[in-house]
């Protein structure tokens, strides 16, 4: 095997994939600005959001201790992070998987639709996923004729709009209920006119539409929470049970995974399964925590591929400074307590890591100097 660590760091290709915007910040933030349904979207939206979030730390009297724990632990994986990659590439082989690294978002793109190809099969299901997200994938698989059909409700809205992501955790966040309302009626097949803006009625909507694409689908891709070294498990957290059936259901399975999304035992997952549900959504647990390492017979997929990205990640890791981005578990608890992200909305800051963590990490995998 030969890996992308034993050779010049690489970092995110320039004109491809969704880390770099078209224009500056500035002139991107100006329209945000003079957007009010936005601006009182994301107030509303990230008022609820932090202050709930407050009320469910405040539970933990070992809050700090915790978020020092996993700072700890993503530092020991930052300086054995070759080790830790082999190790866990050699239990996932174990298990059944079969690992490919990739450089950057252009292999990565290319290695996925190959995995697609061999299948014969056109339409794919996903499970939210910010690396994904970043190597700009469903645009590259729309381009050679993939379908790839979000599942998650806020990035399925986001597709659906034809719009771009504008939060870490909740996507379509700039966006109201009759906002959605008029997406579900212009876009799913059997919606009309009678759909109300209520969360209830389009929440039944999008079931009703999801189900077929998961009872139909052969390939699902996913992201992941986190990985570990030890067992080559692999995590995945989520809400709303959609996870779970692309996890499950398809013939193929294929997870994209950003190479610092590993932790070196199965124990250390204790203490970031306390930090993350509690710091992004306020839950004391999230409703579903899925792990899966390799394929098991007659239980779940057939075929399991694991993509290891780098993209700038080896790059960042470099930096003695700039390496300590890559300690985020994307929580977006940043974006909301940021006067400015509420104010000049997640799209102004061109890449899919807005607010204060897309102006740390991303200049970090970019390169980007200004």
């Amino acid at each position: 095997m030969t890996s992308f660590l034993d050779t010049t760091p690489p970092r995110a290709p320039e004109g491809y994939g969704n880390l770099r915007g078209s224009k500056a910040f500035v002139p991107l933030a100006h329209v945000g600005l003079n957007n009010a349904t936005q601006r009182h979207n994301l107030y509303h939206a990230t008022t609820t959001i932090r202050n709930k979030r407050a009320n469910a730390v405040e539970e933990l009297p070992d809050w700090q201790q915790l978020r020092d724990a996993g700072s700890a632990l993503k530092e020991d994986v930052a300086a054995r992070m070759p080790e830790l990659l082999l190790q866990f590439e050699e239990e996932v082989t174990k298990r059944g998987g079969i690992v490919h690294w990739a450089r950057d978002a252009k292999e990565a793109n290319e290695i996925i639709e190959g995995l697609i190809r061999e299948t014969g099969e056109t339409d794919v299901v996903k499970v939210k996923s910010m690396a994904t997200q970043e190597i700009g994938l469903n645009e590259h698989l729309e381009s050679v004729g993939i379908n790839a059909r979000e599942t998650d409700l806020a990035e399925l809205i986001v597709q659906l709009g034809e719009d771009n992501p504008s939060h870490i955790l909740v996507p379509a966040i700039h966006r109201n209920r009759a906002e959605i309302r008029d997406i579900f009626v212009n876009k799913m097949p059997h919606t009309d006119e009678s759909l109300k803006a209520e969360p209830a009625e389009l929440a039944e909507a999008s079931r009703i539409f999801l189900r077929e694409q998961f009872m139909k689908a052969k390939v699902a891709i996913s992201g992941a929470n986190f990985g570990v070294a030890e067992t080559g498990t692999i995590n995945i957290v989520e809400s709303e049970g959609n996870g779970r059936m692309c996890l499950t259901l398809p013939e193929t399975l294929i997870t994209v995974m950003g190479i610092e999304k590993l932790v070196p035992t199965f124990q250390d997952l204790e203490v970031f399964l306390q930090l993350l549900p509690r710091s992004s959504t306020a839950e004391r647990m999230n409703p579903y925590t899925s792990m899966w390492a390799g394929i098991t017979e007659n239980d779940g997929p057939k075929n399991f591929h694991l993509v290891l990205l780098d993209n700038g990640r080896t790059a960042a890791l470099s930096s003695p400074i700039g390496h300590q981005a890559l300690k985020c578990i994307r929580c977006s608890a940043c974006l909301n307590v940021c006067p400015v992200y509420e104010r000049a909305g997640g799209h102004a800051y061109g890449s899919v890591y807005p607010g204060p963590i897309g102006i740390s990490i991303t200049p970090q995998l970019t390169g980007i100097k200004d």
